[in-house]
């Protein structure tokens, strides 16, 4: 039997066919999940070690990767130990929306199993499919936060804040906190003892916002550096809503598909802290694609039907408005995006 001959492969050609068994390997991956669960950021939520009370919530991303609208038709736990809800009851085409998904900390402890069981549907081809996304948390039986996470709330732009929270402790007699570890440079923390009894330790949180320069949510997790050797760490979540005196929502508005000929109406929210009044409505391109009728009147809060009729153009289509707002020295903008769909023969 003749022996087999061998060969050398280079070291780069090594790393180039690990690579490409790497991608394969990814590939089918991908093609294993159902188009329902292709549209999810996260197949699984791991929550990690909490404090008991902690605020366990997280905002699941669903991106609507299809031409069609696709509808949220249900959405429920499996257990009572977890909540989820949608944010909307459609998402069109290229558009996001989120699953709330949250872990009860206060009724119940230790290791916590559970799933978001989600249903969507495609109405035009009568897709049904239901994804379940497995959860789980371990809630700690010694450490108690009240409340269960560092909320400031609405927060003006360029106003500084503060606010605290208690850390509480029952186990070891000489359990501390050594130090509060911040990611976002905006927040400031310290820990402050206030009460020891034995093996009951009471902290106060403070926790101080610098001025946030822009609008948008403003969050991190804190983490607590204590003594205990098998779970050091406590983590915090800490949130901010940081809003300018005239916001518009959304910032960007995604009309996804539509076709020449045909119209989609979508709203724009203006609101404001007092009541005001829009003076005009301007547009960067020329054409006559959108109608909108503005307000006359002032008001905190403008919702504007705008109308987006295409007669021609078919791709891809971007836009920027531009609200001038009276008595206001700097305008407000917003972008909007959508998909020119052509009008094929027989259509």
């Amino acid at each position: 039997m003749a022996g087999l001959t061998y060969a050398v492969l280079p070291l780069r050609l090594v790393f180039a066919i690990a690579l490409i068994v790497s991608i394969n390997a990814t590939d089918v991956s991908a093609q294993q999940l159902n188009w329902a669960q292709k549209m999810l950021e996260k197949q699984s939520i791991d929550f990690g070690v909490v404090a008991r009370g902690a605020d366990c919530s997280t905002k699941l991303k669903v991106r609507n990767l299809y031409r069609e609208d696709i509808q949220i038709t249900n959405v429920r736990t499996s257990c009572g130990c977890s909540k989820a809800q949608k944010t909307v009851d459609v998402i069109p085409s290229g558009q996001e929306a989120f699953i709330e998904i949250s872990m009860d900390t206060v009724r119940f402890m230790r290791r916590k199993d559970s799933a978001a069981l989600v249903t969507f549907y495609e109405p035009s081809k009568g897709l049904s499919q239901e994804v379940r996304i497995p959860l789980t948390v371990y809630i700690r039986t010694d450490v108690v936060l009240t409340p269960g996470n560092v909320n400031f709330g609405i927060v003006e732009v360029g106003q500084p804040a503060k606010q605290s929270i208690e850390v509480a402790y029952a186990g070891s007699a000489d359990w501390r906190i050594n130090e509060v570890k911040v990611s976002n440079q905006l927040f400031q923390a310290e820990a402050v003892e206030v009460e020891r009894l034995g093996g009951t330790v009471k902290y106060r949180l403070n926790v101080a916002m610098a001025a946030a320069p822009t609008a948008g949510m403003v969050t991190d997790t804190l983490q607590l550096v204590t003594t205990d050797a098998n779970n050091p760490l406590v983590p915090v979540p800490v949130e901010a809503r940081v809003e300018a005196d005239i916001m518009v929502t959304p910032a960007e508005l995604q009309y996804g598909a539509v076709r020449i000929g045909q119209s989609k109406v979508m709203n724009v929210v203006i609101r404001g802290r007092k009541p005001f009044s829009i003076e005009k409505l301007e547009r960067e391109k020329g054409d006559e694609a959108f109608k909108v009728r503005l307000p006359s009147e002032a008001r905190p809060v403008h919702v504007l039907p705008l109308t987006f009729a295409p007669t021609e153009g078919a791709g891809d289509y971007d836009d920027v408005f531009t609200i001038t707002i009276a008595d206001r020295p700097e305008p407000v903008t917003f972008r909007v995006k959508a998909f020119i769909e052509a009008v094929t023969p027989g259509s």
